[in-house]
């Protein structure tokens, strides 16, 4: 399957929610799809971060993942994708907050340096874990990823405008002009 990271993809407004939402469709089981499932996507999403992501300014260039490390990652995507949902959700977050921090220091031991796609993430992860409005961490309405609201008046409830907010205005267009029909 051909597929091209696009400014959309990283509609989160952070890199560790960007690589969190690389999971299209988490909880649709059916429709579910991993972009980092294949390896060449893994390796083409930090060039893609550095033109897109939202934080590229702090971060520079990222150095692709080291093949090394590939498990150790997808651990701290998912370490960050039940986090992030637990303080959205108002949830218990200690133990979720323990498993990120393990394994944002698993990487950081493993990766020194702090040049790679790994280091960058984990210090994303950090920023937001410092957020000073936690209340602008959201989830979209309409695809279910993580976003942070940065609208004056936090009232954002999509990820992305263009793509989810037009389909979920369209799906409503729809249902009232069929609900008229009958």
């Amino acid at each position: 399957m051909s597929f091209s990271w696009t400014p959309h993809r990283f509609a989160g407004g952070a890199l560790a929610l960007d690589v969190a939402n690389s999971v299209i469709l988490r909880f649709d089981a059916a429709r579910s799809l991993d972009r980092f499932a294949v390896p060449e996507q893994l390796q083409t999403f930090a060039p893609a971060a550095c033109e897109f992501s939202a934080e590229r300014a702090l971060f520079g260039e990222i150095a692709p993942i080291r093949a090394e490390n590939e498990t150790a990652f997808l651990a701290l995507r998912e370490a960050i994708d039940r986090h992030f949902r637990a303080v959205v959700n108002h949830q218990p977050q200690a133990l979720l907050l323990a498993d990120l921090l393990e394994q944002a220091a698993l990487l950081l031991r493993q990766n020194p340096d702090a040049k790679g796609l790994e280091a960058a993430t984990v210090h994303s992860a950090l920023r937001l874990l410092a957020l000073p409005e936690p209340e602008r961490l959201k989830i979209c309405g309409h695809c279910g990823w993580l976003f942070l609201d940065r609208s004056k008046n936090k009232s954002r409830f999509w990820c992305d405008m263009a793509v989810c907010g037009n389909r979920a205005k369209a799906a409503r267009h729809y249902k009232r002009k069929t609900g008229e029909a009958e």
